[in-house]
């Protein structure tokens, strides 16, 4: 099963105690022992960075992305500027409508390579067709 990280897992798993903490942890050991096949993109990065500065928690930040790089090593997908393009044709759609900007970059990059399931706890992505959102906990 290929699966899409979104950037709420690995936040998830470094964060303080919350219901999907023990999950995203073990997500990311899957992923790490190879158990699990996923990719993540390079905006997920910028989403942690961004985060983590805006909240004056900028060396948490760096810790989160350097262990989510290694842990993703090799499965990191670049942005182009053509999946840009289908993030913007997608914003049009009406089942798009309501997810960022970040997310539908996530989503123009999942489909340019052909993953259908992405792991995360935001709801957006469950209106989208062809779509499969996996809910962290289970």
């Amino acid at each position: 099963m290929t699966i899409f990280i979104d950037t709420c897992i690995p936040m998830y798993a470094a964060g303080s105690e919350h219901p999907f903490k023990q999950s995203c942890q073990d997500i990311l050991k899957a992923v790490a022992s190879a158990k699990l096949e996923a990719y993540t993109d390079a905006e997920v990065f910028q989403e942690i960075l961004y985060r983590y500065f805006s909240i004056d928690r900028k060396q948490i930040g760096l810790q989160i992305f350097d262990q989510f790089s290694k842990i993703m090593d090799g499965a990191i997908i670049p942005v182009h500027f053509f999946d840009l393009s289908l993030a913007r044709k997608l914003s049009e759609k009406e089942s798009c409508s309501h997810l960022s900007p970040r997310d539908l970059i996530h989503l123009a990059i999942m489909i340019n390579n052909g993953i259908s399931r992405i792991i995360t706890t935001d709801q957006g992505f469950a209106n989208i067709s062809d779509i499969q959102v996996v809910n962290p906990s289970r």
